[in-house]
């Protein structure tokens, strides 16, 4: 195989291998709220119970083979399955298009999963799960031990932003967020540098404020209620793939 046939094959690999993990990430939508098992209790339907045999768990396949509906009650399975999972490959793809062949690029993927449990969970439950974000920091511990010359950049990312939400939060007495945003920054940003994680803010409060504002005005929603969490996580994988360019070009400026 020469150098180009060997990315080729790299890319299809992380692709799929990217499906099989978001068919395990909504396991953990579903579950990780409900305080449910996510290792060991086998997958079920949501709605009779009937446990999934191998070939109902076939990631995007088994979906549309069976129509999206159970094959023992008939009901509609949520399209939220293929869905997570088709997002989950695409997402991975990316980092890897843009990272190659290196250990960040594993790192980011699984970054990536993360952040889509996280936004999925916020949006129905305006809560994230501890544990999520500790996910994100041994992802973020990983990163700095690969640069670890560096250290100082990430343990500033860890404060940089988590900080300002943490006061914003004491100021408000948790009116305005949840706690649960600045443990997802500080987080981030030991997975980010301090440079990455400033970045994320301003993406995920401009994506935040366009996006959330765009909605209510088209459905006509009085409910100003936003999840920030998933804003917060778009802005953090925007940062994985592109931050490096846009700071440079912004710094460009100054020099």
């Amino acid at each position: 195989m020469n150098q180009s046939q060997i990315l080729i094959m790299f890319y299809i690999l992380v692709t799929l291998f990217g499906i099989v993990i978001g068919s395990f990430l909504n396991v953990c939508i579903f579950r990780i709220p409900l305080k449910e098992d996510i290792a060991l209790e086998r997958s079920h339907c949501m709605h009779c119970g009937h446990v999934l045999s191998w070939y109902e768990l076939i990631p995007l396949f088994s979906f549309l083979i069976q129509g999206g509906k159970c094959r023992a009650c008939k009901k509609k399975i949520s399209i939220q399955y293929p869905l997570v999972e088709a997002l989950n490959g695409v997402l991975w793809l990316a980092v890897a298009l843009v990272w190659g062949i290196c250990w960040e690029t594993l790192i980011f993927c699984l970054a990536s999963s993360v952040l889509i449990v996280i936004s999925v969970i916020d949006l129905r439950t305006r809560e994230i799960p501890f544990s999520l974000n500790i996910a994100l920091a041994v992802l973020g511990a990983a990163r700095l031990a690969l640069d670890y010359t560096h250290w100082y950049e990430y343990v500033i990312g860890f404060g940089a932003v988590s900080i300002l939400l943490l006061l914003i939060i004491l100021i408000s007495k948790g009116k305005a967020m949840g706690g649960g945003d600045a443990k997802l920054m500080a987080a981030a940003g030991l997975l980010l540098g301090w440079k990455g994680i400033i970045l994320s803010f301003v993406l995920g409060c401009v994506l935040g404020s366009v996006i959330h504002l765009t909605v209510m005005a088209v459905k006509k929603s009085k409910d100003h209620t936003l999840a920030f969490g998933p804003y917060l996580s778009l802005g953090i994988y925007l940062s994985i793939l592109f931050g490096m360019p846009i700071i440079n070009w912004y710094t460009g400026f100054f020099q």
